[in-house]
């Protein structure tokens, strides 16, 4: 008999977002592979559909937050009856409704982390401005106090846990959850790059001159605000730079105040959030990527520009380390370095052979991260 998969995340197409794609692409894998499939999600549509065979039921985000919680869980609970597995992707409120049913039914729950889901809280809402490392030791108080042992709770009574690296499987462990439960699957990414030259690209994006590009959810750690403030020392160097920001997010604001306040409004562009053939066509307009970032457990955006063969600098943070190698397929420098990462911007701008080095040598690793690799590890582990 085939497995039958109840897949329990927060966010699903046509809602924009890794998380999203993620849930998308193992759904379809898993129900062309013979495995029974339905899909319970948070959506800004409130009807459910049917995607390539399998069921996904939406849960209306604007209703009332004890409503939206309650349907989230009464939906959930009805297709788990007709589950072996549940594999939830949204940490807390998916990983609670999913505890709460297993201790009903029986139910097998492996959980996918892909961050501390309170330090993310914690610095939207101003409550903390340090790191995630320094996060995990440092006290912790009222709400954040309270998601923080939520969703170390969530992790420890699930019967498996599947990150994305080793960097967040020591992070999963530090929250008191076994070694033996904790099983590494490397993202992968089916990214298609563009095939416009750079000059076509620029003019169909309508950006000129030579882009810088980043991309990312807007919020603190993404370290956008440096790149602005470093701009003018960029266009000493080379006055047709022009740096392209792609993403949405609470710092939008905020960042865009700042690109107003320094008086270079035509030297620097926030696109908001793109599509994924939108998105290939920045990268190739792009003459380098940079990703300056205080975190990342698995940078799906690396393994993009580096199939795309664009030359990366980003910081020696979480996962990074298990893609970037330095001076071999890109530069990294430490988060948020000023003089640093000025210096990388004009090293690379100032050395096209070592741009192509970095392009040719990323490539080779971006395809080694393989998402149909990533799919079948995972269909496996679901179906045991």
């Amino acid at each position: 008999m085939s497995s039958r998969i109840l897949i329990i995340t927060g966010i699903y197409p046509p809602d924009i977002g890794g998380p999203a794609s993620y849930a998308r692409a193992l759904a379809g894998h898993l129900s062309q592979n013979g495995k029974k499939i339905a899909v319970v999600t948070y959506s800004r549509r409130w009807k459910a559909d049917v995607v390539n065979g399998y069921p996904v039921v939406r849960v209306w985000k604007r209703w009332p937050w004890p409503i939206r919680h309650a349907l989230f869980f009464i939906k959930s609970f009805s297709l788990a009856k007709s589950a072996d597995t549940l594999y939830v992707l949204n940490t807390i409120n998916g990983g609670l409704t999913a505890l709460g049913i297993k201790k009903l039914l029986h139910k097998k729950v492996i959980i996918r982390i892909a961050g501390d889901y309170a330090w993310q809280i914690a610095v939207e809402k101003g409550k903390t401005n340090i790191l995630i490392d320094d996060f995990q030791k440092a006290p912790k108080t009222g709400w954040i106090s309270i998601l923080w042992r939520l969703q170390s709770f969530v992790c420890q009574h699930a019967d498996q846990i599947v990150v994305p690296s080793e960097y967040l499987a020591g992070l999963v462990r530090g929250w008191g959850v076994s070694e033996d439960k904790i099983k590494v699957i490397y993202n992968g990414v089916d990214f298609k790059p563009s095939e416009l030259s750079k000059e076509d690209a620029r003019r169909k994006v309508g950006i000129s001159g030579n882009i810088i590009l980043s991309a990312g959810r807007l919020v603190p750690w993404k370290g956008f605000r440096m790149l602005i403030k470093i701009m003018p020392q960029l266009l000493a160097v080379n006055q047709f730079f022009r740096l392209v920001i792609v993403g949405e997010g609470p710092d939008k604001n905020r960042l865009q105040a700042m690109i107003k306040n320094l008086n270079i409004d035509r030297q620097v562009v926030i696109t908001g959030a793109q599509t994924p053939d939108k998105l290939a066509t920045f990268v190739a307009a792009a003459d380098v990527f940079v990703l300056n970032t205080g975190y990342e457990g698995f940078s799906h955006q690396i393994l993009e520009v580096m199939l795309a063969g664009v030359p990366i600098i980003t910081t020696p943070v979480g996962g990074n380390l298990e893609v970037m190698k330095q001076g071999e397929n890109g530069l990294m420098i430490r988060y948020n370095d000023e003089q640093n990462l000025v210096e990388a911007i004009k090293t690379l701008w100032n050395h096209a052979e070592l741009r192509e080095q970095f392009a040719v040598a990323a490539k080779q690793t971006a395809v080694t991260f393989n998402v149909e690799r990533m799919l079948k590890n995972t269909s496996d582990l679901l179906a045991l």
